[in-house]
């Protein structure tokens, strides 16, 4: 039997565990790539895709139709990675020196790195960097919307993702060192 969207999801608000197992089948990989975005490690993506996922049933009966589900679902588990950072109380303020120096960056090195490095890269970030770098970079949204998201200031918004920026561009410039390529700047 297929089950349609609506079915699933009616089905996941009466408790149907086949249908809560389909739905987890069907977004799970899509929504462990935006939690491997925000987590340190494969082992801390997971975590929180379980942990979003049961937001996502303590919550389905809320969904009202306005938009995609899957939208719905994806902003749920970005709220749980923001969630996450948040009640492990780490630092959020990183010191520059660790991060490294400022490498300028090449157009070209987009083209010869896969998205899978990238995103091994983004992982490597500051927890803060990584947030914010994500936020706005990503997911589109402002620095305003990110101060609130995260209880920071604008400026520290914007100053963590330039932070960012530079981070994502010396690990580029080391990356490609180690790989024995020229990293030459514009």
């Amino acid at each position: 039997m297929v089950y349609v969207e609506k079915d699933i999801i009616r089905d996941c608000i009466d408790g149907k565990r086949l249908s809560q197992k389909c739905l987890y089948a069907h977004f799970a990989s899509k929504m462990l790539g935006v939690c491997m975005r925000y987590a340190k490690d494969r082992a801390e993506a997971e975590d929180m895709l379980q942990e979003g996922f049961i937001k996502v049933f303590q919550n389905i009966a809320k969904f009202k139709n306005e938009g995609s589900f899957e939208g719905w679902i994806r902003r749920i588990m970005i709220f749980t990675a923001i969630n996450w950072f948040k009640h492990r109380s780490r630092k959020f303020q990183e010191d520059l020196d660790q991060v490294g120096y400022d490498a300028p960056f090449e157009d070209d090195i987009v083209s010869r790195i896969s998205a899978k490095e990238i995103v091994a890269l983004v992982q490597q970030m500051p927890e803060g960097y990584r947030m914010v770098f994500n936020l706005y970079a990503v997911e589109g949204y402002t620095h305003r919307e990110i101060s609130e998201l995260l209880g920071i200031a604008e400026g520290t918004s914007k100053s963590q993702y330039s932070r960012a920026k530079q981070y994502m561009q010396a690990a580029l410039a080391k990356h490609y060192q180690i790989l024995n390529e020229p990293f030459q700047a514009t």
